[in-house]
């Protein structure tokens, strides 16, 4: 059993997703392509040596964030924040982590923990991004100048909770999808090339989530999945309208806090919050007017650290207290919880991702790095090792590309080589 919700001061990461490259998302950005936490990639190790595998180059001059790294080609990008924490960094870097540029884009959150948390999304030769004050801004990758930007509190009246903007924007067809919530709108479509207005759809009178847009696709019809601090909303793509809404998905908790990705697979949505909310699943209607819930789940209430599905199992971390939780695994089909153990030596909840049928989980407690074999009985480490440089909580979600594994804690970058 899970300890009592304690009162305490939390952040909340950025997390939300598109789920299938088929309905043309822009790939690079959080969480993988499909923005899934699943990298395709191949030939990676399935152990490392007692120290880590080789540390292929490091940099501490990263500026403090959580966000995550996003590697497009030649180069790595990241955000982080000035030393005044103040203002935003976008800063690009060569595959070998010789630093090309850095360009200040936006405002951070006023509020505690100011610290980066929006990732940014690639296409093309343009970088979009959200500042934690909730400007949506576009950046030429090549020249590192800003080419337009919008201020979501002066242009749409945005109003977030506690923690300010913590969302990775949304990028499909001309459109950048940003969630600022209040009393105009729930959600808006920006024209990627110049930023005005597309479309907005009605308001709900919720502040914005921590999460970001997720685009489907059911039944040859495209939807927009979002969340608000008090609904999950189903919108049309093309006009901005809600088709569907969902209120009651923080039952049982004061916190209605949502911070992670959905899980979209055939019509279902898998949505996951901590601070004893629970996880449940959503079964869409055939033409996505309408939704009625499958399950819910108690053990698996993820924090901000995401979660990836592997063959019909759901893996991640819960909460038990902001420093405090243990690893699960969950039935996709049932809801049944498979296990539930902590990660021994003193080890915490974290972020996960997955690549080549191993799982990648990072400890934010004490940055323990553990390399994990997807089994529906055991949390099955089989190699770890830690990460001593960098600062505060170890928050930043691990990203895999052609082989290497980028590590961010605060101001530090590193790079691992993790092929076989």
């Amino acid at each position: 059993m899970k300890a009592p919700n304690p009162s305490a001061i939390i952040y909340i990461l950025c997390s939300f997703a598109f789920i299938n490259t088929s309905i043309a998302q822009a790939p690079h950005g959080f969480r993988g392509p499909e923005r899934n936490g699943i990298y395709p990639e191949s030939g990676l190790a399935k152990t490392w040596p007692n120290e880590g595998p080789e540390l292929l180059w490091e940099s501490m001059d990263a500026y403090a964030g959580y966000s995550s790294p996003v590697i497009v080609g030649d180069r790595v990008y990241i955000t982080g924040i000035n030393s005044a924490q103040t203002e935003e960094i976008f800063s690009a870097y060569t595959i070998d982590g010789k630093k090309v540029y850095q360009v200040t884009y936006g405002k951070t959150t006023t509020t505690s923990y100011r610290e980066t948390r929006s990732t940014p999304t690639i296409e093309g030769s343009s970088a979009y991004l959200i500042s934690g004050s909730g400007e949506v801004v576009c950046i030429n990758v090549e020249t590192g100048k800003v080419g337009w930007k919008v201020d979501g509190n002066l242009k749409f009246s945005k109003s977030t909770g506690t923690w300010g903007t913590a969302e990775s924007p949304l990028v499909f067809d001309n459109k950048v999808i940003y969630s600022p919530g209040g009393s105009q709108t729930a959600v808006v479509a920006l024209n990627k090339e110049n930023g005005e207005t597309i479309w907005k759809s009605k308001t709900l009178g919720n502040n914005s989530s921590y999460v970001s847009p997720l685009l489907i696709k059911y039944n040859g019809k495209r939807q927009i999945i979002g969340l608000t601090d008090e609904n999950v909303i189903g919108v049309n793509p093309e006009n901005g309208n809600i088709e569907w809404s969902y209120h009651d998905w923080a039952r049982g908790t004061r916190y209605k806090i949502a911070p992670n990705t959905p899980i979209y697979k055939n019509g279902k949505l898998f949505i996951c919050q901590g601070y004893d909310a629970g996880s449940f699943m959503l079964q869409l209607n055939n033409d996505l007017t309408g939704v009625k819930e499958l399950w819910r789940n108690d053990d698996l209430d993820t924090h901000h650290g995401g979660q990836v599905l592997i063959n019909d199992v759901l893996y991640g971390s819960n909460w038990i207290s902001n420093s405090q939780g243990n690893w699960v695994a969950v039935d996709w089909n049932t809801g049944k919880t498979l296990f539930e153990e902590p990660w021994s030596g003193g080890k915490s909840k974290g972020s996960i991702i997955a690549a080549d049928n191993m799982m990648y989980c990072y400890d934010e407690r004490r940055g323990a790095v553990g390399l994990v074999k997807p089994n529906m009985e055991k949390f099955d480490v089989v190699s770890e090792f830690r990460i001593t440089k960098g600062e505060g909580p170890h928050w930043a979600h691990p990203v895999i590309k052609d082989g290497i594994l980028y590590l961010r804690h605060g101001s530090a970058l590193m790079a691992y080589n993790i092929k076989q």
